[in-house]
Order: structure tokens, then sequence, then C-alpha cells
């Protein structure tokens, strides 16, 4: 009993505590969402070892195939891989607890939709687990569970059911007999233990990978001594799942066939949200103390009536489902926006802006909230979530910033859309079925809900193309699938797999010491001296297995004991070479690629000749290539220094990537760019590289290294030790109790190769800046001489727009002159927009050809009126008070053609006028004005419609106004059409 009086106090709740559904109705306090998570991580971290490790964030890390973290496991992939690097505190973990913020919605798990009309679909959700990695197995997962869900949560044993896999005869897979047993030995009854098929009970991280049988914990609201097996795995929503104990013991290969595990590892997830509604006596989440003050908040705000808890028919008017998506949405959109993920155009961001839309669009049509309502229920999220993820307090007014400028931003789409739609369907003409062209390109452009289309025109008798549209779409995913795979194409390399890496582990081979990577000097001369490598063939990698020798024209990765190639990682490009065997220098072996797995280097190289273990080899680095990815990443360094310097201290660096041709810097801001700001944050740089600043590098233990004042750092796994990268300031400086020294210049953990002085940058210019999302911008920067063309460039392309200028102010009375010069301001902003130049120039030259523009169709528009007014002197003195006006005029433009149109008009009032143009060309141009008088029975869109129909050609317009065009030979056969339609109609 003492035992279980300590267990119990985990809680922090009276020992009499009681939260099991049955005893719920007795009055004794439920348990709130936050003890019931503590009691969890207590649990395993004070009675069973495991060390608490704090969420990650819901952006993967280094995982380009995952749009959101979406499993407690995300962040420990690299150990179920066995990549990750034996120095890092990742690869030191063996018995683990966190509670995980998951997103689901977009890609393969996708809970978007569903969101709202049932009472347990989440797009945000938590996900409370333990990992053993190589630790514990089978016995000690189960019987840790079943003691805190029978003991600590106190869940009463008749109300659970166990599943666990029956086996697969086509794989060759037995049932999981040791987990049913260990279950039974626990006293669940063999009536509440059952088996199930591969579907439900083997678990599997993708096609390829970790995978294993599992074992989930089910439990039936209604209880009282029923027997509920039957409704297990029935999508009943009495029975439902809450834990799922997963025991990795085989790799799936490419060829579908399963291998034992070198290690196994237990991985359970048990989402909280579930849990809370068992401990609560509740049969919906929404009805959970993790939603309640939210949906209070909705209530409270919107005035209308409160939440009710009703799906389907019942729930008139989606009110109840109305609260549920609202409340749910601002839950994901506060985590993500906190964890660095805000609304965009691609990937998570764009999924994230669709949620966003979802909600605003809930919050607007149904609760009928005015705008600025979704962001000022943020303070409940934090409310409810804040203790446990303090990032959510710390952003809170930067995410409710970004909610509403991004609400304001699709209310103003939808306006946009609006208008687009009406001319759509005033162009249109007799056709019944609404462009999918245009549809696809309101929704991938604008983020016009395509429903919300069909709702619109529906109204006006139109339908959707629903086939074209399906077309577009599937076009789309195509496309899309094609660039990810080309993306992955050009990311891969050679990596080893599990089982190559535990081999190597085995024989105790010793992980690569590529420590002479930065064995490079910088000679009086300001040359870079590259010091010799040689090494010793460990090792061949063919096949997905590791082998002693590879004949000549095999592609294999080569590992060796020693290196100086740099292995892509960091955010910096992988060296480029070549090998020779010792003694024999004439047959070079190119490297191709340079990939890091678990320790192991890893040299892509297609064999010229048979290669074999213990051949002695001589490496060589391109050096030229490696040399400009110093240049560039000490570079990227300054970047990230200069901004924070010139933006303030709340820019973070989101990303990051260096080539010997560029670099590329992803970094959160409060506020756009200026223009100044970018020549400013170019002149910090400038700086720094002319005073020629010594660049200082250290290994230091990462718990020391953390402590820097100032240090900047990325979401990332160092190793331990940690390289530290200081400019200016020896890290031992940096690493003195309190100093500042790190806050006046740039400080990084970094595993790169860097310049030992920063003079060799010479010259830095920010060609390309833009945001990538609302909050985050990417600069794209190159150095050295490509910086100095750039500036040359942007010279020369500035001397253009000033000769040009000066052309356009002096003005011409000839229309075809000024239209020449409207095209050339037109191709030179082009040229501006397009060529490497700085982008502060790039901007001040856009604004100059902007207003240039402007200026250039002011006149054209000036003197075709005046054109236009000479041509209709003559018509009014030939149709003198016609009340229809036909006829043939030369008109250079359909512009102008339409401005005589109006003009006539105007001048003749009460008038319809249809004038056409042939041209040189034998297109024949056509404009028509219809009287108001006339409408609705003569319409000038479908005047000009059949006109131009006849012609061979198409036109379109609203009822006042039209034009198209044809081509044909017969004038007076279109003149006569125009006159008996115009007849025929009044």
């Amino acid at each position: 009993m003492a035992v279980a009086g300590h267990v119990r106090g985990l809680l922090r709740v009276p020992p009499g505590w009681r939260c099991g559904p049955c005893r719920a109705r007795s009055g004794a306090a439920c348990p709130p969402a936050g003890q019931v998570r503590q009691a969890f991580l207590r649990f395993f971290q004070e009675q069973h070892g495991h060390r608490l490790v704090p969420s990650a964030s819901v952006r993967p890390r280094e995982d380009p195939g995952l749009l959101f973290v979406n499993a407690g496991m995300n962040q420990f992939k690299p150990i179920f891989l066995g990549t990750a690097h034996p120095r890092s505190e990742l690869a030191q973990y063996q018995r683990v607890v966190n509670s995980q913020k998951c997103v689901r919605a977009g890609g393969k798990h996708n809970d978007l939709d569903d969101v709202g009309r049932d009472v347990y679909h989440h797009t945000f959700f938590e996900m409370l687990g333990n990992w053993s990695f190589g630790d514990y197995f089978k016995e000690e997962a189960c019987g840790m569970a079943w003691e805190l869900l029978t003991q600590i949560y106190e869940i009463p044993k008749d109300h659970l059911y166990i599943t666990y896999f029956g086996g697969d005869a086509s794989l060759g897979l037995s049932p999981d007999e040791e987990s049913r047993d260990i279950w039974l030995s626990l006293g669940v009854p063999p009536s509440h233990v059952l088996p199930f098929p591969l579907r439900e009970n083997f678990w599997e991280m993708g096609e390829t990978g970790p995978c294993g049988p599992c074992t989930e914990i089910h439990y039936d609201h209604v209880g009282g001594g029923r027997h509920a097996a039957g409704l297990v795995n029935q999508d009943s929503p009495d029975v439902v799942e809450i834990w799922n104990l997963v025991f990795m013991q085989y790799s799936r290969e490419a060829d579908g066939s399963l291998r034992p595990l070198p290690q196994h590892h237990v991985d359970t997830g048990m989402g909280l949200e579930r849990l809370v509604t068992v401990l609560q006596s509740k049969r919906s989440n929404y009805d959970t103390d993790l939603f309640t003050p939210i949906l209070d908040a909705i209530h409270k705000g919107c005035g209308g009536p409160g939440y009710q808890g009703l799906v389907g028919e019942a729930d008139v008017g989606s009110v109840s489902m109305a609260y549920r998506v609202v409340a749910d949405h601002v839950r994901t959109l506060s985590v993500c926006i906190a964890d660095g993920v805000y609304p965009g155009m691609s990937g998570a961001e764009l999924v994230l802006r669709r949620i966003l839309r979802r909600a605003v669009r809930f919050c607007s049509e149904v609760l009928h909230t005015p705008p600025g309502f979704l962001a000022s229920l943020v303070p409940a999220v934090v409310e409810v979530l804040g203790d446990a993820y303090p990032e959510l307090r710390k952003n809170t007014d930067q995410i409710m910033n970004i909610i509403n400028d991004n609400e304001a931003a699709f209310l103003s789409s939808l306006l946009r859309g609006r208008r687009i739609i009406d001319r759509t369907l005033q162009q249109m003409g007799p056709s019944k079925l609404f462009p999918a062209e245009v549809a696809w390109s309101l929704y991938g452009n604008l983020g016009f809900p395509l429903d919300l289309i069909g709702l619109m025109i529906e109204e006006k008798g139109i339908q959707m193309d629903w086939a074209s549209l399906d077309q577009l779409a599937h076009e789309d995913a195509k496309r899309k699938a094609r660039t990810q795979q080309a993306e992955q194409l050009e990311g891969s390399g050679v990596r080893l797999d599990v089982h190559s890496l535990a081999q190597l582990q085995r024989d105790g081979v010793p992980a690569t010491d590529d420590s002479p990577k930065y064995a490079y000097t910088l000679g009086q001369d300001g040359r870079y001296a590259f010091s010799p490598c040689q090494a010793t063939v460990l090792m061949l990698y063919k096949d997905q297995s590791l082998q002693k020798e590879v004949g000549a024209g095999q592609r294999c990765g080569v590992l060796l004991d020693r290196t100086s190639f740099y292995a892509e990682q960091g955010g910096q490009a992988h060296d480029r070479g070549y090998l020779v065997r010792l003694g024999q220098q004439d047959v070079l072996f190119p490297v191709e690629s340079v990939q890091l797995s678990g320790g192991y280097v890893i040299h892509e190289v297609t064999a010229p000749e048979t290669l074999q273990a213990g051949d002695q080899v001589l490496l060589f680095v391109d050096e030229a290539q490696r040399l400009a990815c110093m240049v560039n990443h000490t570079a990227t360094h300054l970047l990230n220094f200069a901004l924070r310097r010139v933006l303030g201290d709340q820019t973070e660096q989101r990303g990051s990537h260096v080539t010997a041709e560029q670099l590329r810097f992803d970094f959160s801001t409060q506020a756009p760019v200026t223009t100044q700001q970018l020549q400013e944050v170019e002149g910090v740089i400038q700086e720094v590289v002319d005073q020629n600043e010594m660049v200082y590098m250290a290994e230091v233990p990462l718990a020391l290294a953390s402590g820097i004042q100032g240090l900047r750092t990325m979401d990332e796994v160092y190793p331990d030790p940690v390289r530290v990268v200081s400019v200016g300031v020896p890290v031992e400086s940096a690493l003195m109790p309190n100093s500042q020294a790190a806050m006046q210049t740039s400080v990084e953990l970094c595993c790169g190769t860097h310049l030992l002085q920063t003079g060799a940058v010479q010259d830095l210019t920010i060609t390309s800046e833009c945001q990538l999302v609302k909050g985050i911008s990417r600069i794209i920067a190159v150095t050295g001489e490509q910086a100095k063309q750039a500036q040359e460039v942007g010279q020369s392309l500035a001397k253009e727009v000033d000769s040009l200028s000066a052309r356009v102010k002096q003005g011409s009375s000839s229309l075809p002159e000024v239209q020449s010069l409207s095209k050339e301001v037109g191709q030179l902003t082009k040229e501006v927009s397009s060529t490497a130049m700085p982008q502060w120039q790039r901007r001040e030259l856009q604004a100059i050809l902007k207003a240039l523009q402007r200026a250039a169709n002011t006149a054209i528009r000036k003197l075709e009126i005046r054109q236009a007014s000479e041509k209709v002197q003559g018509l009014l003195e030939k149709h003198s008070k016609q009340p229809v006006i036909i006829d043939t005029i030369p008109a250079n433009s359909l512009s102008i053609l339409m401005k005589v149109v109006n003009q006539l008009c105007d001048k003749s009032p009460g008038a319809s006028v249809l004038l056409l143009s042939p041209q040189v060309s034998g297109e024949v141009l056509c404009a028509c004005q219809v009287s108001k008088s006339a409408l609705p029975t003569f319409s000038a869109a479908d005047w000009a419609l059949a006109v131009c129909t006849r012609m061979g050609g198409n036109a379109g317009g609203s009822g006042i106004v039209a034009k198209g065009s044809g081509n044909t030979k017969d004038l007076q056969g279109a003149l006569t059409a125009a006159l008996e339609f115009a007849r025929s109609r009044l």
C-alpha cells in the first residue's frame, strides 16, 4: 500500500483521487489534463529511469519526406536507422519519455477534412510516448503500461482490451505469442486478449525501414461487466484504442522482405486527448479541459448559441462543427507558428494556410464573427498548453499578428477572387460550364476555396467543369511528384543501411576520422594550403551490403579509416575530388558525393579498376570548390550576424545552404526587409571583411558551448564535443563567464569548413531577398568576383534606366514612338528582374521603371484618345442621329477602336455602335457598345460574339461593352450580320 500511495502521489493529487469512468459519478474530482500529462512523464522518469526529452518542433528535422512531425518517434529516426552520430546526444539515449507535439494534416496522415465532423479527429494532438533503444523490450514495456493505466490512472481493468499481432503466413511471420503470454501473465483475462492481422497490429515506418508487431490497448467506455471484444477495431465510438506499443524487431527491405534488426527497440504512443477523455469520464475529446476553455472563448466572442456537441443532421447550421473546427485549428496554428511554420504557398506552409482559411470561413460564415476573431482565441490556447510548451507564451503576440495578417490577406483574396469570377461569367457567352483553368488559378494562386466558387456560380445557373478540374489537379500532382523525385535524386547519395551500420559496429570498425578536412593553413601570400591525406580502404558498400572488393565500372561507396573530404552536412555541400591508389597515380577514382552515416563517411565513386579493402589511397580534394565553399560558409555566418545587427536580436536563422556558387539563408523577421536595410547589412559585412578578422575554431563540450552569450544555434542535433566558430574573438574569450564578446560578433556552433581570415570573402552582394511566407525571408548572395560582377551589371543597368528615363520624360507626339518606348521599358524591367545584381539596386530601378511604365501608358492613352477623337468626327458626319451605327474604320489597335466606340456613343446619346477594323495581318478587330435603354434584350457581349463567331473568331464583355476579333475576307457579310442581329433585338 505504501508503494501504491507513493506512485499515486506522482499525480500530486490526494491519494483517494479516482478518475475511472465508473467512479466519476461519485462526485470525486477528475484530473486536469496538465496533471495527466505530468503523471505520465514522471512515472517513466522517476519510477523506471527514463530520460525526459523535450518535444521536438513540429517542423521535421532533416526529413524532407515529412510535412509535419506526426508521431513521437520522428525525432528518433536516426537511432532506429542507426545513422545518429556516435558523438551526438541522440546516440546516448537508451530509455526516453516525452510528450510530442504532432500535426496530422496533408501527406499520408491527413485528418484535416474530418476535423469538426466528429468529436475525436484533430489536426494537432499530443503524443505521450516512452521508448527503449536497445534496452528493455516486450515484457517490461507491457508491464509498465499496465501499471500506469491500472495503478496510477486507476482505470478499471475490465474496461481494457488488448490486441496483438496474429501472424501472417504470406510473410512467414508467426503470431506474436510472446506478447499474448505477457499480457496473460499480468492478469488480463484471455477473453480480453485478442489477435489481429497485419493491417491492425504490424507497424511500419514507411515502405522500407524498421518495423515490427505492435500490441494495442483499447478502452470500453461502457464497461459494467459487459463483453465488448467484438467491438474492438470496429470503429465503434464506445471502444477506442488509447495506447499502441510497437516492438521494432524487423527491417522492411527494398524487395519487400523482412530482416531481423540488429537491435530491438520499443516505440509507444498514447494520444493525450483520448486519455484525458477517458480519465475525465467524457465521450468527446472536445468536452475535456484541453478544449473547453477555447470553446468558452469562442462562445464569449461570437455571442451566439454555445457549444452543444452535436454532429451530423442534429447539428443544424453546423454550429457545433464550426466550434470544433475553430478550436482545433487555432490550436494547430498557434503551435505551428510558435515553432516557425507560417502559412505559405508550398509544403507544410501551404497546408497551414488551408487550415487558417478553413477556420476563418467557419468563423465568418457560420459563427458570424468579425475579422480578427480567430487571433483573439490564441490567449485561450496559451492558457491550456503554455505550461507544457513555453514557446507558446514566448511568441503569443507574434502568433496573433501572423494569424491576423493572413486572415486579412485571405479576405482580400476573396474580394479579388469574386471580381475575377464576375468578370469571367460576363465573358463566358452562352457556355454553362465555368472554365476549369480560371477556377484552378483562383484556388492555386489566391487560395480561393473551390467549394465557394461552386456555390457562387451555381447561383448564376453555371456549373463547374469538374472533369477538367480533376484533370488539372491530377497534372499538378504529377508535376509536384516529379519535382519531389528530382529533388530527392539530387540530394541522394550512398547511405549505409541499418544492417551494414550494425555490422561495422559489431566488427569494431571505428568511426571515420574526418579531422583532416580541417587540415589547411593560410600562407603569407594569402593562399590556402590543404594538407595531403593518405588513407586505407576499410570496406566497400554496394547493393546495400558491405563488400571487400568491387570490379571495374561498378558504382560503390568507399569507407576509409580517415578522410580529408567534407561530407554533406550542416547546410554545406559535399566536397568533390578524386582518389588514387598509392603508387598508381595515373588511375583516378572520381568522388561524386560524400555522405555521413552513423559517424562513417562514405565516398561515392564509380571504380575505373578493381578496388579492394586494404588498398592504400591518396585523397585529392577539389581545392577551388572547397575554398569557394569555405568563403561562402564564412560569409553566411557574417550575414547571420549582420542581419541581427541591422534587424534586431529577434531575427533567427531558419535554414541555410552553402555551395561553391552561392549561399542561401532563410531567417525569421517581424517586418519586410527594406532597401536601406539591405544596404546596411552589406555594409556591416564589408566592414568585417575589410578588417580581415581572424576566424577562430575549437571543439568544446556541448554544455559549455551552450552557455555562450549571444550564441546563434539552429534546431539541430549537435555532436558532443561541438565545434565553435567565432569571428574576431578567440573561442576561449567567448566561453568566459558573463563574456559579452559574442554579442558583438559572429559565434556559432558549426561543423563546416571556414576561412581562417575574413579577407578572402572580398565582397558580398545580396542578389535576391524575398518573403517565403509571412515572417520568413530568404536571401541569396554571392561573394568575391561574382559579387563584383553583380555590382558592375547593376551599374550598367542603372545607366540604361537613366537614359530611358530621359527619353520618356522628353515625350513625343508620335504614337508609334511612345509605344516603342513603352516596349523598351517592359524589356528593361524584365532584364532588371532576372539579372544577378544587388537586390537593393534592383528594387530602386524597379521603382523607377514602374513610374516610367505608368508615364508611357498615360502618354499612349492620351494619344489614342486624340486619334479616336479625329475618327469620331468623320463617323458623326456620316451617321448623324442614327440609333444603330455599324461601320469599318482604320485603327492600329483594339484599344483605339474601343475608344472610338466609347466617344461615338458619348456624342450620340441613345445610339448602339459596332465598329470593325481590318488589319494588315488579315485579322479583323471588333468593338461595340449598346445603349443602356436597349438592355436587357440587346446585349453587347451577345452582339460581338455573333459577329466574331461569323468571322471565325471569339468575343467577350458585358451587356454594355464588348470586344473581340476574327479573320474574314467577307467584311460586308460581317457588317450585314451585325445589322441583322441588332434589328432582331431592337
